[in-house]
């Protein structure tokens, strides 16, 4: 019997810091997705926000590089909303700002176009630390000490736990920090990914550093306690009957995970199964769920936690809307560990997805 193939669009790059990093998981979505049962359309967008077709014949669509130009088989879209509604569905595999925050999801719902991945509410959570945790704390999901500030000009707003601001400059920023966490302290920009603009801080001179350098990557900065133990982290699959994975446990080659640590240094392990307990690993199934429920997650989505190394204690770090999807992503890897192909995978998001749209 005949079926139509669906007409699938894996849509990759983007506009965000990790544009590279998507460039290489939206290729591996393609070269996994089985060609009998789509027909794909490989949508790039290039760091500036222009949208092409990738002409590239998809059973020679290899996994690109970092590095790799492939400007010689684009083709401009003079018209995205016609390309857009002309799918049954779209995948994206965008990273990051513009891609992850909620702002494609925004514009495949203004079209009506069916979508793989999680809605507008839960990427803009996911995607911004600092309301991510408020979520968490409202869940009562146990997490790092942590303080929220915003670069406005010249200055700093240090912002407190209910939300009153104070105008300071960086030396009564780093000032007031000091007096509420310990170090090493990690300072990130709140709306970033694949750890870019991440900086460990073990003095005050360290954490005046790192805070200049995460606001150039965001306006709104979040300064967390550190946490020595195990990173480990969880993928959920789903939308009301989450289906979860076991639990991989990450071995950073440099002195946390990087975005040079992840994709660069060839040192860098993951282990999967965790090295943990039976009893750990389920609660922190359990925990994955909740936080994937509490965002409003649909879809997919990977959380990471910290496993305090003396006490056992579990910490949640965040919840990735769209985590990797390259060949040496967790997302993927942990699925397969349970049984579930990477093909495989791609077929039930796209199911879940069309399921989630009725």
């Amino acid at each position: 019997m005949y079926m139509k193939k669906l007409k699938l669009g894996v849509i990759f790059g983007g506009i965000s810091s990790e544009h590279d990093v998507s460039k290489i998981s939206g290729t591996s979505v393609i070269s996994n997705l089985d060609k009998e049962k789509y027909k794909i359309i490989p949508i790039y967008i290039d760091k500036r926000g222009n949208w092409y077709l990738y002409q590239k014949k998809v059973e020679e669509i290899k996994v690109l590089s970092i590095e790799e130009d492939i400007s010689k088989h684009l083709k401009r879209i003079e018209n995205v909303e016609e390309v857009l509604k002309s799918l049954d569905i779209a995948f994206p595999v965008l990273h990051g700002l513009g891609g992850e925050d909620g702002s494609i999801q925004g514009l495949f719902e203004l079209f009506g176009i069916p979508y793989v991945g999680c809605g507008i509410l839960a990427s803009s959570l996911g995607m911004d630390k600092t309301y991510t945790k408020i979520i968490f704390e409202k869940a009562g999901l146990n997490q790092a000490k942590y303080e929220y500030i915003r670069k406005h000009k010249d200055k700093y707003i240090y912002v407190d736990n209910q939300f009153n601001e104070k105008r300071m400059n960086l030396k009564e920023i780093t000032d007031t920090i000091n007096s509420h966490l310990k170090y090493p302290m990690f300072v990130k920009p709140s709306n970033s990914g694949s750890s870019v603009g991440i900086n460990k801080a073990n003095n005050k001179q360290e954490l005046e550093n790192a805070i200049e350098y995460a606001s150039k990557y965001d306006k709104k900065i979040l300064i967390e306690e550190g946490i020595f133990g195990k990173e480990v982290e969880c993928a959920v699959l789903g939308n009301e009957d989450v289906m979860v994975s076991c639990v991989g446990e990450i071995k950073p080659a440099e002195e946390f995970y990087t975005f040079d640590a992840k994709y660069k240094n060839n040192e860098s392990k993951t282990l999967i199964p965790a090295n943990i307990t039976e009893e750990m690993s389920n609660k922190i199934r359990k925990l994955a769920i909740k936080a994937f429920k509490a965002i409003d997650g649909k879809g997919l989505s990977r959380v990471d936690f910290f496993v305090n190394e003396k006490t056992n204690e579990i910490y949640i770090n965040e919840i990735n809307t769209l985590p990797g999807f390259t060949t040496i992503s967790m997302y993927p890897k942990l699925f397969e560990y349970v049984g579930i192909n990477y093909s495989d995978l791609l077929d039930k998001l796209i199911s879940i997805s069309l399921e989630n749209k009725l």
